[in-house]
């Protein structure tokens, strides 16, 4: 008897314990909860009026209609006033530097400087409402080491999708030892990312697969700011781009193409290629590839206008880039209307890096000022870029179930789309990183 009561005690106990966790567990779990008189679904490309979104840890747990009471427990952010949205995704940028002139050039940037400027460039593209990007090349392991400091909360900055150094040909635009006397460099090989072959284009992928990168960048054709006179001439055998994009497609990785010239694209296309960044010579072949195929368009409009611009000014870029950047820029605008309104599938990006980070918003003006709607633009750069990156069921979107990235701004951008200069709120993974 005396047994059967000492169980019985125990199980009581236990009990009791364990609806105290679970009270104490109701009683730490706080939300946080924010009145938004006007939030965009981007989903239905429609404005949704008077809502209070409730947020757990980092996760969008209801959406209710009205302004619903706040627990003196939870937390309140009022935006009433300003215009919500889903964290902005830009698939284009270059965190380790921001093109300079001749004049205020440095020689060289050591790689410890690139680091420390991306750490910097990433927290100013957070705070501008860019909350996951996508770096497509730089020197090293820069941004390889930069994505795994922001997701280990040693640094502040957007969710990155990384490629790690660019894959190029012997002299083409990612050599990086283009204009250097030969005396001053050892040869590049495939492992740095210089490649002459199918085989090389093996090699060139696996080394970028170990040093940790998510995707692949190639340099089908020349660039406008290398040091070279064409910037637009194919650069990859369909061969060597077909090996590499077998090789990413192995390890689970996309493959992203900066491209200027059509014959260049062409080939990428065919291969496979997940898209085609700035895509200035595009021609109406390519479009319809690109339509058939499912391949992505990544404009970088801003970045076109921004050398186009400076190309005007004496001194600012060598002579042989000079008349690129003129020539390009312009040309840039004119392909996206065009690729927009055949149906060709747009995914936002800028270049970051060629014109200054944090001035990333001006691409939706571009995009709009080339023909996109307003909310066809927001949509470009939220739930089209989830889309791309194949996360739509995480990101991209203000629904339930969904991450917690918000952005507000002051004013409405389905009106007039220069307020997303104006990011006033900006929540990544539930954390508020920067509020006026």
């Amino acid at each position: 008897m005396a047994l059967f009561l000492l169980k019985k005690g125990r199980i009581i106990y236990m009990k009791l314990i364990y609806i105290l966790l679970l009270l104490t567990s109701s009683y730490l779990s706080t939300s946080t909860i924010i009145y938004s008189s006007a939030y965009i679904d981007v989903i239905n490309g429609k404005v949704i009026n008077n809502s209070s979104i409730v947020i757990e840890n980092n996760i969008i747990m209801s959406i209710n209609s009205g302004y619903i009471s706040v627990p003196k427990t939870d937390t309140l952010i009022d935006l009433r006033g300003k215009t919500l949205m889903p964290g902005f995704m830009d698939m284009h940028v270059h965190f380790g530097g921001e093109y300079q002139s001749k004049a205020k050039r440095p020689i060289k940037v050591e790689r410890e400087t690139e680091a420390i400027l991306a750490t910097a460039h990433a927290l100013t593209t957070l705070k501008a409402g860019f909350t996951t990007v996508r770096q497509v090349g730089d020197s090293g392991l820069v941004a390889i080491s930069l994505r795994d400091a922001i997701n280990s909360d040693y640094v502040k900055g957007p969710r990155i999708f990384t490629s790690g150094k660019s894959i190029a040909t012997t002299g083409g635009h990612a050599d990086p030892t283009n204009g250097k006397s030969s005396d001053k460099y050892e040869y590049p090989v495939a492992e740095d990312g210089v490649i002459n072959g199918p085989y090389d284009a093996y090699t060139a992928v696996r080394q970028r697969y170990k040093d940790g990168a998510d995707g692949i960048k190639l340099t089908v054709t020349g660039g406008v700011l290398s040091v070279a006179k064409s910037g637009d001439n194919p650069q990859f055998t369909f061969e060597e781009v077909d090996a590499v994009v077998k090789a990413a497609k192995d390890y689970g990785m996309w493959v992203a193409v900066h491209a200027h010239g059509a014959q260049g694209m062409k080939r990428a296309v065919l291969a496979g290629v997940d898209s085609v960044e700035h895509g200035t010579f595009m021609t109406d072949e390519v479009m319809d590839l690109m339509i058939e195929r499912g391949t992505y368009y990544v404009p970088t409009i801003s970045a076109g206008e921004f050398v186009a611009e400076k190309s005007k000014i004496d001194n600012y870029f060598p002579e042989i880039v000079r008349p690129k950047a003129a020539s390009v820029g312009p040309q840039i605008g004119a392909t996206f209307n065009k690729a927009y309104n055949k149906g060709v599938k747009i995914a936002f990006g800028t270049d970051a890096g060629v014109q200054p980070h944090g001035t990333n918003w001006m691409e939706f003006v571009f995009m709009v000022q080339y023909g996109m709607p307003n909310i066809e633009a927001i949509q470009s750069s939220t739930i089209e870029t989830a889309r791309f990156l194949d996360i739509d069921d995480k990101l991209g979107s203000i629904e339930v179930g969904k991450i917690a990235d918000l952005v507000a701004v002051n004013g409405n951008p389905l009106k007039d789309i220069k307020v997303m200069e104006f990011v006033e709120f900006v929540m990544k993974d539930g954390e508020v990183i920067s509020i006026d």
